[in-house]
């Protein structure tokens, strides 16, 4: 019987990510987007998992965006059911935030692409399962899960541009942040997201045009971020498959 993931979109231009709908589709698993921008949720008790993806907003912008709040409770009231859960980037820091971590400016703003390793804890994942233990990354953000982390989150992943790549709960794989837009890394969306994004990239720096070779560079990772993000996704399937025996 085939899955159905509700997937909460912040923005119109950051998507789920072709590489994201691809995989779904191989693993037959059915993705149900909720703009939470512009429009209600559907009742989250009708899906398997749930699927937050980055965006603009900062964790603790709710007052420049109202949906923030709707969100919080959404996954406070998703976790406290104990169901699977997957962030990437702003998915990532507010399923964290929910969880008890602090989040703020990270020690850099952390665009393009860079490499992770795992820890210890991420090598025996279930998420992690045949994913080498350096593996590359596609970033765009400028805040970060903070460090130390609350006892019973861990860390599953780190890289020289930012210490949490990667967390899960303690007892919990099925719930999991990864800070990386790994989903969105095919160059196609890579030249959109540089399309949209580029009064936030010209604040980083007085350099116009510095990011111009993403796309190029995009070219050059995706079939290796494609491999790995494929396993990831498959490894995530199998573990709300399990939850739900």
């Amino acid at each position: 019987m085939a899955l159905t993931f509700l997937v909460i979109q912040h923005a119109d231009w950051e998507t789920p990510g072709k590489l994201l709908v691809q995989t779904a589709k191989q693993a037959d698993v059915r993705l149900e987007i909720a703009h939470i921008y512009r429009e209600a949720i559907p009742d989250p008790m009708a899906f398997d998992a749930l699927l937050l993806l980055g965006g603009p907003p900062n964790v603790h912008e709710e007052e420049r965006y109202p949906f923030l709040k709707e969100e919080k409770q959404l996954l406070k009231a998703w976790l406290a059911m104990d169901r699977p859960c997957l962030g990437f980037c702003l998915g990532h820091q507010l399923l964290a935030d929910s969880l008890g971590a602090r989040v703020g400016p990270n020690i850099r703003s952390s665009v393009g692409f860079t490499h992770a390793h795992l820890t210890h804890a991420g090598k025996q994942h279930p998420l992690f399962q045949g994913v080498t233990s350096k593996f590359p990354l596609f970033k765009w953000h400028g805040q970060a899960v903070q460090t130390p982390l609350p006892r019973d989150l861990i860390m599953l992943a780190t890289s020289d541009q930012c210490v949490v790549e990667a967390f899960s709960v303690a007892n919990r794989p099925h719930i999991i942040g990864l800070q990386s837009d790994n989903h969105a890394a095919h160059p196609d969306d890579v030249r959109t997201w540089l399309l949209h994004d580029r009064k936030w990239l010209d604040s980083l720096t007085p350099t116009d045009g510095q990011f111009s070779d993403l796309p190029q560079k995009a070219e050059h990772h995706y079939e290796e971020i494609r491999k790995g993000f494929i396993q990831i996704m498959n490894n995530f399937v199998t573990l709300v498959k399990n939850r739900g025996k």
